[in-house]
């Protein structure tokens, strides 16, 4: 534990070195938010989205690459020269996570920031990026299957229950639903990181229960590494994940708690998450298929700063909510085991 501590600490310093330095190159290479009008899946007009968010034009987005860089390097340099023991499909797995769907992210970073509207890679649409969301959690699904050997889910009062290839398609789900759920909710300053923070030191709890080193290093070094971009990330922010970050982390947060086997416990732990993206997804149905919207505006955070609550009180409400899920998912856990 006092060697994780260290490498936590390690990633904390070494991002805050290079966050400000890199915070101007953002600025220098005009990778910052636009004043653009933006729109739904259906393309229509989110005038209450655009009022509420009108002040955030000129903050630089794109943070997430940096975090992506440094936890990556100092994964490889921990797991190599300073001898941790690991599992290396599990390293692997994390980090072509953290990788592959930062890398997605990243485009759709570039095709906003810089107005790209030609085709090719930059000229993908959301169809697009959802099959590639789907392509690369099934490619991780595939490893967790044949490699890692998960062919399990546990669920309190059931125990472990065996449900072979089946497994494949659920991660896939799991892994794409926390993509976009985490997206839905980097809304608000400090909102998604700091909940991202609750739920990898609950993850971190699990992974030194089931003593699963690989595990509980990637989640320290990447702790440290968030602590450092939140002090820049809380309101006002001075720098945003962007999605590079935003579809990056969620996916690979889904990664780390099928990594624990507790599929219920990641549900739970996320519950903020999968409040947002399922109050996302019904008023998107509702407006589809319905008469009336359920909401006036969603996801739920939205819906609340509408309604009046400053932004600030809106963000520290929904931490407080997620630790409160977080030790409920810990709970869960343990008294599976006992």
């Amino acid at each position: 534990m006092a060697q994780l501590l260290g490498l936590l600490l390690l990633s904390f310093f070494l991002t805050s070195i290079l966050l400000v330095p890199f915070i101007d190159l953002l600025y220098n290479i005009k990778m910052r938010r636009k004043d653009q009008v933006t729109t739904d899946a259906f393309n229509k007009r989110t005038p209450i989205f655009d009022r509420l968010h009108g002040y955030k034009k000129g903050v630089p987005i794109g943070a997430g690459a940096l975090i992506i860089g440094v936890v990556t390097i100092l994964v490889l340099w921990a797991s190599g020269l300073l001898g941790v023991k690991v599992n290396s499909w599990e390293i692997f797995i994390l980090l072509f996570a953290f990788v592959s769907f930062g890398l997605l992210g990243l485009i759709d970073d570039v095709k906003k920031t810089f107005g790209y509207k030609g085709g090719g890679i930059f000229g993908l649409r959301l169809r697009h990026k959802l099959i590639i969301q789907i392509i690369l959690a099934f490619i991780i699904s595939l490893i967790f299957y044949f490699k890692l050997g998960y062919d399990f889910i546990n669920i309190h009062w059931f125990g472990i229950i065996n449900i072979e290839w089946l497994f494949i398609p659920l991660a896939t789900f799991i892994i794409v639903a926390f993509t976009n759920a985490f997206n839905i909710t980097d809304g608000l300053d400090g909102l998604s990181s700091g909940l991202l923070l609750i739920c990898l030191t609950a993850f971190w709890v699990l992974a030194a229960q089931i003593i699963d080193r690989s595990l509980a290093l990637f989640i320290a070094l990447w702790i440290g590494s968030l602590l450092a971009f939140l002090y820049f990330n809380v309101y006002p922010a001075r720098v945003l994940l962007g999605d590079v970050g935003a579809l990056s982390f969620g996916a690979t947060l889904a990664v780390v708690g099928l990594l624990t086997g507790k599929i219920i416990a990641l549900a739970v732990i996320g519950g903020v998450f999968v409040a947002e993206v399922t109050s996302s997804l019904a008023q998107l149905l509702s407006k589809k298929y319905g008469t009336k919207k359920i909401f006036i505006v969603a996801p739920l955070h939205l819906w609340f700063q509408n309604k009046g609550w400053e932004e600030p009180k809106v963000v520290i409400r929904f931490w407080l909510v997620g630790i409160l899920f977080a030790l409920f998912g810990i709970w869960i856990s343990i008294i599976q085991v006992s």
